[in-house]
């Protein structure tokens, strides 16, 4: 059974939660030490984000730690030291969240057998096409991988069985129909979503894009089986005033989250 499977399976008195950190934002030895602070806080998983020049499901936040951490000099190599460095201080399993182009320029093959090497636990491919991942599908699970694919409130039902058969573990349920960002309001559309995702998919869901708050992420997962928060972490990050108040305010805000799921 893979770390990730095990995390979703087991049971647990609370939902799953899921801090997304850009890789090299502000800098990597601060990621580092943010997926360290968040496995402290309580997080089950995490996600780091690979920066990418067009981050086009991103929002704002999300966009300016993409770019900062490329003028940082951050690339996909360093991403993956930083993740083997992370395998030997940290139990979370670590998903790779990022888009298509930088690994057809690596060489797909190549990078996910250098991914998993270096302790990757899953990918999340935001505009790779569930129709167009068979491949992409085999190569992650035959390298021990698990590949998770989004479903968004436009899926139809047919596309969302597609979705959820090509997810290994499980689903990422992509909360609106825009980019990711803070400050969302979820309402009875949202509600109606949730509980069509709990009837339609077979495997467990997280829910994410606009996860802002403690109050927030309480109400998703009435319905989903965990939470994915990242432009209100990014937020925290741009306004600290030094890294070890960075540290202290995510950690905080992690907590928070995780009392109330």
């Amino acid at each position: 059974m893979s770390r990730i499977a095990d995390v979703v399976m087991k049971p647990r008195a609370g939902k799953l939660l899921v801090p997304f950190f850009t890789a090299g934002f502000p800098d990597m030895r601060t990621t580092v030490a943010l997926v360290k602070a968040a496995a402290e806080a309580g997080a089950d998983m995490v996600e780091l984000g690979m920066p990418f020049s067009d981050p086009l499901a991103d929002g704002p936040e999300i966009q300016h730690s993409s770019k900062a951490a490329l003028d940082n000099g951050t690339n996909l190599r360093r991403v993956l030291k930083a993740v083997e460095q992370l395998q030997r201080e940290v139990e979370l399993p670590l998903i790779l969240m990022g888009y298509y182009n930088p690994l057809l320029t690596y060489g797909e093959t190549k990078f996910l057998k250098r991914a998993a090497s270096a302790g990757v636990d899953g990918f999340i491919i935001p505009d790779l096409p569930v129709e167009e991942a068979a491949g992409f599908k085999t190569l992650v699970e035959s390298n021990g991988m698990s590949a998770v694919f989004l479903a968004a409130p436009t899926s139809s039902p047919e596309r969302v069985r597609l979705i959820d058969k090509f997810s290994t573990d499980f689903v990422y349920a992509v909360t609106v129909t825009g980019v990711t960002g803070v400050g969302r309001t979820f309402g009875t559309d949202t509600d109606r979503y949730m509980r069509r995702l709990k009837q339609e998919l077979t495997k467990p869901f997280v829910a994410g894009f606009g996860v802002s708050s403690a109050e927030s992420a309480r109400r998703l997962a009435r319905y989903a089986d965990g939470v994915v928060i990242g432009s209100a972490l990014v937020k925290i990050i741009r306004g600290a005033a030094n890294r070890r108040s960075c540290l202290k305010q995510v950690t905080r805000f992690l907590a928070k989250v995780r009392r109330a799921l």
